[in-house]
């Protein structure tokens, strides 16, 4: 079965509501491919590979949380770019990219995805009073040692995380996706006992040490993996079409 590309994009620009969401790039259709969608190929960057493994899968649609066109790049389509658009255009594949619509929806969001994944219960958001903030709040059933928490973040995510590890038992948790080590701030106004999230800077550490929480850095690439592939779930049994999710490994 195909549906058309418009209205695929239309369905995800609505359950997603990207039309409110300030953002750094542009959410929805960024690259336009051919008329008619029966594959989608979803994954967490527009990078080289992925590109080139949605060719090999015969996608028709890329849909992915990183996309292309953001705020302050050059831009001229040269080099990395240049050839990225050629193998899309080339091969009339459409690109689908959804950044903060992506992190902060209720059901496909990367952050509700992770908390599934870790097992934590969503409270609500990391900062109410904050419009801006994309970060939860959250608790897990049993407490748990930093270590014991960080050791499940590893078998779930499939890498060892990067842990500065508090006194505290943990129970209460604030996270946030990919690049969020800047809403730590918040984590420690709303009283948790850890902060997790993809990446870490190094004021990072003084700042979870000196107020006496836990911190884990996860990877940017391995906390936003979820999102995609609920999101790609979601518009396939909608429109009765096919969806691959296709993991292109990152370190960081």
């Amino acid at each position: 079965m195909a549906i058309a590309l418009t209205t695929l994009v239309a369905e995800a620009q609505r359950y997603l509501n990207a039309a409110r969401i300030s953002d750094y790039c542009p959410n929805g259709l960024q690259i336009e491919g051919r008329p008619q969608v029966r594959r989608i190929v979803s994954g967490v960057t527009a990078s080289q590979a992925l590109v080139d493994a949605a060719v090999a899968a015969e996608a028709d649609v890329l849909l992915v949380h990183h996309g292309y066109f953001w705020k302050g790049e050059n831009p001229c389509i040269t080099g990395m770019k240049q050839r990225r658009l050629k193998t899309l255009l080339s091969n009339d594949i459409s690109l689908l990219a959804y950044h903060l619509p992506l992190d902060v929806h209720p059901e496909v969001g990367n952050n509700v995805q992770l908390a599934a994944q870790l097992e934590i219960t969503v409270e609500g958001p990391l900062d109410p009073d904050d419009p801006r903030s994309v970060g939860l709040l959250g608790s897990l059933s049993e407490p748990m040692s930093p270590r014991d928490f960080a050791r499940r973040v590893q078998e779930v995510l499939g890498r060892e995380p990067l842990l500065v590890e508090g006194l505290e038992m943990v129970r209460r948790i604030g996270w946030c996706t990919g690049g969020g080590q800047g809403y730590i701030d918040q984590a420690i106004a709303a009283g948790v006992d850890l902060y997790l999230t993809g990446e870490a800077s190094e004021q990072t550490f003084h700042s979870a040490r000196e107020n006496g929480i836990s911190f884990i850095a996860a990877g940017h690439h391995a906390t936003e993996r979820y999102g995609v592939q609920a999101l790609g779930d979601y518009l396939a049994r909608r429109f009765a079409i096919e969806h691959l999710f296709i993991d292109c490994p990152n370190p960081i």
